[in-house]
């Protein structure tokens, strides 16, 4: 086995010029990525005029941006500068672009809601085949086959670049859903569940599309339509007329949703430094009299900073405010789920409106750039990188609910959690969180999670 340290990303000869003109941009080791998709997201193109100092900082900002298409395992640079004139060559390394994914997981919000169960029947089982970069154009097909606890059919697709300009796409996909179980009502901030011995008590049914608007890979707007059928058994109605709000065991929607995101962070799995933020605006037509509609408005915004060259710094908030009137039940969603204060895991905190605020001090353990396994031959496998972060963190969120707040004493409440975690970033972008925390209530345990926690 093999271990290789990071090492510097490019190698140039000086230019003495005090401005370069670049003559050529060249790009090598992209077998199947066309190289309009490599272009469109360099900060500069050939025939411009560049001030030499700051030449570097645009080689490695265009480096950033390729890299955050997750097309590649690594992207290197280099150039040559003769006579005030600069060719740029950026070296890729390609990933696998097809490849299935074993389906095994977990029933539940997270592995600790379903370890309080520790029931095995609560498992979901199947494959994802994904492939990625289709005809080169950074396309994605994905399928989903699940069975299990919780049964799933998924299929989409995925267009980045239509039309000359390349800055329109759009994507397609359909769904459908159905489990053994359904969180019917929410009591002292836990899901309560029914369980139906034979047939499905829930089904989900959607059908979406999106239109695209990429400037580049850290900027794009989005307007997505969407048609939701959903169906319980008459048991769920028995249980609680307010699932739906409306003593029906049926609904049908529109969900219509316009978002803004602007991700200049320096990579997208476990960021380190630069700062993201999300901004959207949808709502929900009830179609046939099954609902009200609803409006929710939300926007988030985190930065992330370098305080020393293994010390990182996050801090971010997120909101959202949801208008209308007679919610469902299962409309009543804010903390617990996506969005929620680290150390109540175990905790559904509804509400129509909430605020969000978290921040974490990461100290670099480890960072191998790769790891090589000798006995894989394929280059695009046998390399894994590892990196370990020590964080610590305090998180603290609010919810506003005038509906279901008198049997929920976590609504209309601060909420503050904090505590200490190992996270592990991986091969693919794969990221491990294991933390210990404390919350306001003088609850403590250990979670493990997976993917960046804000």
């Amino acid at each position: 086995m093999l271990i290789v340290w990071n090492c510097a990303m490019a190698v140039a000869l000086s230019c003495t010029e005090p401005k370069v003109v670049i003559q050529a941009v060249q790009f090598t080791g992209n077998e199947t990525t066309k190289e309009f998709v490599l272009a469109r997201e360099l900060t500069f193109k050939p025939g411009d005029t560049i001030v030499t100092e700051s030449l570097e900082a645009q080689l490695e900002e265009s480096r950033k941006r390729i890299y955050n298409l997750r097309l590649f395992h690594h992207i290197n640079y280099s150039y040559t500068c003769t006579d005030g004139q600069v060719i740029v060559t950026y070296t890729v390394q390609e990933r696998v672009h097809l490849y299935p994914i074993p389906v095994f997981d977990i029933a539940d919000r997270n592995f600790n809601a379903w370890l309080e169960k520790k029931d095995l029947r609560r498992l979901d089982y199947g494959i994802v085949l994904t492939r990625k970069n289709f005809r080169g154009r950074n396309e994605d097909i994905r399928l989903r086959l699940q069975h299990g606890f919780n049964r799933r059919l998924e299929l989409s697709y995925r267009v980045p670049y239509l039309g000359g300009s390349r800055n329109w796409g759009y994507e397609v996909g359909i769904a459908d859903y159905r489990s053994h179980t359904i969180s019917y009502n929410i009591l002292n901030n836990r899901q309560y569940f029914y369980e139906q011995e034979e047939g499905m008590p829930i089904n989900r049914t959607s059908a979406a599309a999106a239109i695209v608007h990429r400037q580049s890979v850290q900027r794009q707007s989005a307007l997505r339509l969407a048609y939701l059928h959903e169906e319980t058994s008459d048991t769920i109605v028995t249980l609680n007329r307010d699932y739906f709000n409306t003593g029906l065991s049926h609904r049908n929607s529109i969900r219509l949703d316009l978002t803004h995101v602007i991700n200049q962070r320096n990579t997208f799995a476990y960021p380190l430094t630069g700062s993201y933020f999300d901004v959207g605006i949808g709502h929900a037509f009830f179609l046939n009299d099954t609902g009200t509609g609803f409006t929710t408005a939300r926007a988030k915004y985190v930065n992330y900073s370098q305080l020393s060259e293994k010390f990182y710094y996050t801090v971010g908030a997120e909101v959202q405010a949801r208008l209308g009137s007679n919610f469902a039940v299962t409309d009543n969603v804010a903390l617990g789920y996506r969005s929620l204060v680290r150390g109540y895991e175990l905790y559904v905190v509804g509400g129509q409106h909430y605020g969000l605020f978290k921040q974490g001090l990461s100290r670099e353990m480890l960072n191998i750039k790769g790891i090589h396994l000798n006995f894989i031959k394929n280059p695009k496998l046998n390399k894994v990188p590892l990196a370990l972060y020590l964080n610590a963190f305090t998180d603290a969120g609010y919810t506003i609910d005038e509906v279901y707040d008198a049997h929920n004493p976590l609504t209309n409440k601060l909420l503050v959690g904090g505590g200490i975690g190992l996270h592990v970033v991986t091969f693919y972008d794969i990221v491990l969180r294991g933390e210990y925390t404390a919350n306001r209530e003088g609850n403590r345990g250990l979670y493990l999670n997976m993917g960046y926690p804000f």
